[in-house]
């Protein structure tokens, strides 16, 4: 018999040495923090009872570790037993009474956390029998009424998910990667959104990235998304019914298939490094392009812009849409797939009135050129005519915040009324939205456009000479540009998952919007000193022009 003060030793000793060892063991061997909790609480007790009795273990490690693995090989042939009642329960007319007890087969106490748990990974078309039968003890006939099933049906859904419930019940879930380290994916869309904002008011969420991230590198079933995401089954039901409303997502038999492209950050990596070595090239030839023809428009006597923004504020503008020539002309030629429902403004058509397709981008976190998009006016009437009004938004030191994303039609519609000098019926509050965007400025009773207005008919044709030259250097620049294309398309087809492979629109419209000529040959010019913008620049216009 050990006195109390060498017991006293004993129990210290314990809790400062295996207290800890203890939890992890037992969290090894159940796979859940709470169970582990439990068993160690319970070999805990067990130890110190035993020294508490008087008992002097000759070798203490040796005694502890015994005891813990004796309880432990309780608990599992306790929950073992606990299986096979389940197992045993035989969920036919006989064997699943309706007046039975609460307690029976599944339905124990002890069991109930578990349960609920599976219930986070059960199908709609079972969920709501399973709840109604086991956690609220309703009776057969009385689910069948509810639900509106043959009394048969609820029995027999009842027995075929017994089995999976019992699997679930017995093991240690784990969740994906995604579940604890959720990835971001950016976008870029062309066209125009549906009436609720899409697709922007569903892409913004982390839980709809993810989804389209997980089943665009592995088409999956609801369950397997959710189990990857950490996601209970009902919400991530809602979730993929709203994505596959939407088109984002396509149903494949029982899996998932994400209905866009996503540029791997790797394959992002390799175009961005082939965009570096040939900015310094074509941004040269983009310059001497622009430049040619200012130059021969002046030399022939051409009113080629109406004065209303300085030269060098005009060069944003003409430098990109110089760029965006030679890249149009380039991908008109090599992109034959067209979408199957196109709409108005050639894009695919889509739920709620849009027109739009999307590229998801991995993130990536490597250098890459900054963004250049060209918004223009939205809600353009059908029986209205197009206005060629659009502003490049550079996403170079947040120039893009300066200005408003889109403007409507009825203020693009103004500044075509101002340039023409004829404002009859354009409302106040229209013409004071404009100045205060900085699209105008006011001189007394005048308004005057402060960015780059061209009439095309002002415009004559250039020499021959000067149509030599020009050709010359474009031929340079297209060379230059298909060679990225070619380039780019190789890494996209190398990466696409097979259920795109066929899809010649979706291949066709990644290649065009991860080429990214614009940002590199925008900050290629800056480094030439052929534009500049300083860190406290207060300019709004840059990149805004209307051609009429």
């Amino acid at each position: 018999m050990a006195d109390a003060a060498g017991t006293d030793q004993l129990v210290s000793a314990f809790a400062a040495d295996y207290m800890e060892k203890l939890f992890f063991f037992c969290l090894k061997k159940t796979g859940s923090p709470e169970e582990a909790e439990d068993l160690a609480s319970d070999i805990t007790v067990n130890i110190l009872a035993g020294l508490r009795s008087g008992t002097v273990p000759a070798h203490f490690p040796a005694w502890v570790w015994r005891i813990a693995k004796n309880r432990y090989s309780a608990w599992a042939a306790q929950k073992r037993r606990r299986s096979e009642a389940v197992s045993d329960a035989d969920m036919t007319e006989t064997a699943v009474p309706d007046d039975a007890p609460i307690e029976d087969a599944l339905i124990r106490e002890e069991d109930l956390k578990l349960l609920r748990r599976e219930l986070a990974f059960i199908s709609r078309d079972y969920r709501d029998i399973v709840v109604a039968y086991y956690i609220d003890n309703r009776k057969v006939d009385d689910i069948a009424k509810a639900l509106n099933l043959p009394r048969g049906t609820v029995l027999s859904k009842l027995f075929r998910i017994r089995e999976k419930l019992k699997e679930g019940m017995c093991m240690a879930r784990e969740f994906g990667v995604m579940s604890y380290k959720p990835e971001d994916v950016g976008f870029i869309m062309n066209g125009m959104t549906g009436r609720f904002g899409e697709p922007w008011s569903i892409i913004s969420r982390a839980l709809c990235k993810n989804i389209l991230l997980a089943a665009y590198r592995n088409p999956s079933t609801a369950e397997e998304l959710a189990m990857e995401l950490g996601v209970a089954l009902p919400y991530m039901e809602d979730e993929l019914r709203g994505l596959t409303a939407s088109t984002l997502l396509k149903k494949n038999g029982s899996k998932f298939e994400t209905n866009i492209f996503i540029v791997s950050a790797k394959g992002q990596e390799k175009i961005y490094a082939n965009l570096r070595a040939i900015t310094p090239a074509l941004t040269e030839i983009i310059i001497n392009l622009t430049e040619h023809q200012a130059a021969s428009y002046d030399e022939n006597g051409y009113k080629w812009h109406e004065g209303y923004q300085p030269y060098e504020d005009m060069k944003w503008a003409r430098l990109m849409r110089t760029v965006d020539n030679i890249y149009f002309s380039v991908i008109e030629g090599k992109n034959n797939g067209a979408s199957n429902n196109p709409g108005r403004y050639g894009r695919t058509r889509r739920p709620n009135g849009g027109e739009w397709d999307l590229l998801g981008l991995e993130e990536y976190r490597g250098q890459r050129p900054a963004f250049v998009g060209l918004h223009g006016c939205i809600d353009t009437p059908e029986y209205e005519p197009f206005i060629n009004f659009a502003q490049y938004k550079f996403a170079y030191r947040d120039i893009q915040s300066k200005t408003p994303d889109h403007l409507l039609y009825e203020q693009a519609k103004a500044l075509a009324a101002i340039a023409r000098k004829d404002i009859t019926g354009v409302p106040d509050k229209v013409l004071g939205e404009l100045v205060d965007y900085g699209y105008l400025k006011k001189t007394g009773d005048t308004y005057v456009p402060t960015f780059m207005v061209v009439f095309t008919n002002k415009i004559g044709e250039l020499s021959d000479l000067q149509k030599a030259e020009q050709e010359k250097l474009l031929s340079k620049a297209r060379a230059i540009i298909e060679s990225h294309y070619q380039y780019c398309r190789e890494v996209i087809y190398g990466e696409i998952p097979a259920f795109l492979k066929d899809d010649l629109y979706q291949i066709n419209h990644a290649v065009s919007n991860v080429m990214a000529p614009r940002g590199a040959v925008l900050e290629e010019a800056l480094a030439a000193g052929y534009i500049s913008y300083a860190e406290n620049d207060e300019r709004r216009m840059l990149g805004a022009y209307l051609y009429l």
